[in-house]
């Protein structure tokens, strides 16, 4: 076999020191190539040949093709210009962690597969959970503790089906039917579609209304009210999911009440902060999550605003075994002594696939590298320039901030002349059309109350203040631009 073998170390040095420089090169030009990619559907099927190689090529061609073909196909997350969604962090020591994570390759179902790679986990959630001020319950001491999930979409299906399978236990299985869930209207589709795969009937789903006189968190009275119905109906309500930085505004849902509700009612309930988890390890922002001492669970993404490359969603419970035994096989093939004497965590119960990476290290090397009080910074810097963004927006009388900055986010519209609600849509989606297609900056909307907002998320590693001052100058112009022909 000529050229490259399967593994040798000097072949590794060499070629990881090339793409190292190639990723490296790739930061310093970041902000040269436009944010959102420009191409059409199905532009790299005439870019490449229809059938792999036969033969090996160099690193080289594959670099060039890289250049040419794949990066213009490729929305930038990492341009400090990136200010759609939600940010999804990356970070020198993110990629270390994921390079060494890559490097030793192992796959850590059960604690003997690599017990470095479930006690680090386990110690490194604490270490968290312990930053963020939750309740011991969530400690690995006791009967609960934290496991790194994909994302927080699969964070929320775990405890759904731990959740089920709970109540079932005590309803008998033929209660399937009866079990009802509840969320607001600003709750992340993730949920739904943790109903749709742990068979929870798609009419008990209730999504709850939300309204700008709450800043469209979810009402306690709201619940209460559904809850009754529901139990008035002989169905059996089992799960609320809460959420702390909504998807589309950042709204807080008030956990407090919401969980006596829940507790009074014997229900599961799990708070999901995926994006906003981050900003409560600073003392100023912990109280969006008081009361997270009623929740059975607790998620938040270390790969949103947290310098962790992306996957590491964080997920707590206060009862392993219930996630255990929703999830828990135990195959002859994977037995072993440390596993039968209990004496050990195997993270393959608490999650979806058997096969895990060890993701923790991502997470260690971020929090060593680092330091509480530089992160702790890093989030308030974001903040600050959202804040700015937020100031200059109310400066401008031909734009409306939608609903207060919680976090780093900004809902805003630019308003219709002479009040014409029907056209506001079409404007701003044209404003964001006009804005995305420079390549300069890249924003993404939501609707809320039926009016279609524009979303300035500040939270890429790179953006410094000059990148927001110019952001807003862009959205100015083109602003100026729609309105001069009305």
């Amino acid at each position: 076999m000529s050229g490259l073998k399967p593994m040798d170390a000097e072949q590794l040095r060499e070629n990881a020191h090339k793409m190292v420089d190639f990723i490296a090169d790739y930061y310093k030009t970041i902000e040269d190539f436009p944010v959102l990619s420009q191409v059409q559907p199905g532009y790299l099927r005439d870019l490449l040949p229809d059938s792999a190689p036969t033969h090996p090529e160099s690193l080289q061609q594959v670099f060039d093709d890289i250049q040419a073909k794949i990066l213009p196909g490729v929305t930038h997350w990492q341009s400090p210009n990136f200010f759609g969604y939600y940010p999804s962090n990356s970070s020198v020591a993110g990629f270390l962690g994921e390079m060494l994570s890559a490097g030793l390759n192992i796959v850590g179902f059960s604690w003997i597969t690599s017990p470095a790679a479930t006690e680090l986990e386990m110690i490194v959630l604490d270490w968290f959970a312990k930053m963020l001020k939750l309740p011991e319950e969530f400690l690995s001491a006791g009967q609960g503790g934290g496991v790194i999930q994909g994302t927080a979409s699969e964070a929320v299906l775990v405890v759904l089906l731990a959740a089920r399978d709970r109540i079932l236990r005590a309803e008998g299985k033929k209660a399937l039917e009866k079990l009802v869930v509840y969320a607001s209207d600003q709750t992340h589709s993730a949920l739904q579609k943790a109903c749709q795969i742990g068979g929870i009937h798609p009419e008990n789903c209730r999504v709850l209304s939300t309204d700008s006189s709450t800043n469209y968190a979810l009402s306690p009275n709201v619940l209460n009210e559904a809850i009754s119905n529901d139990i008035a109906s002989g169905l059996v309500p089992f799960f609320l999911c809460a959420t702390v930085g909504t998807t589309s505004s950042t709204a807080v849902d008030p956990l407090l009440e919401l969980g006596k509700i829940t507790k009074s009612n014997g229900m599961w309930f799990h708070v999901d902060a995926a994006y906003a988890g981050s900003a409560c390890i600073c003392p100023e922002y912990r109280h969006h999550i008081d009361g997270v001492e009623e929740a059975d669970s607790f998620n938040m993404n270390a790969h949103k605003w947290f310098l962790t490359n992306f996957d590491c969603s964080l997920l707590w419970i206060k009862d392993r075994n219930a996630l255990v035994q929703a999830l828990s096989t135990n195959p002859e093939f994977l037995k072993n002594k440390a596993s039968q004497a209990n004496l050990v965590v195997d993270y393959k119960d608490w999650q979806i696939p058997l096969g895990r990476r060890f993701r923790s290290l991502k997470l260690w090397m971020v929090l060593r590298l680092y330091g509480l009080e530089n992160l702790q910074s890093y989030i308030r810097n974001h903040i600050d320039l959202a804040k700015c963004f937020e100031d200059l927006v109310a400066q401008d009388s031909r734009f409306e901030i939608v609903t207060p900055r919680i976090f780093s986010l900004v809902c805003f519209r630019l308003l219709p002349p002479h009040n014409d609600e029907t056209y506001a849509t079409k404007l701003n989606h044209d404003l964001l059309d006009t804005v995305n297609s420079t390549g300069k900056i890249f924003v993404s909307h939501t609707v809320l109350s039926g009016k279609y907002v524009l979303r300035f998320a500040v939270g890429a590693p790179l953006t410094e203040e000059r990148h927001v001052l110019a952001a807003w100058k862009l959205l100015q112009e083109e602003a100026s631009a729609l309105l001069a022909p009305l």
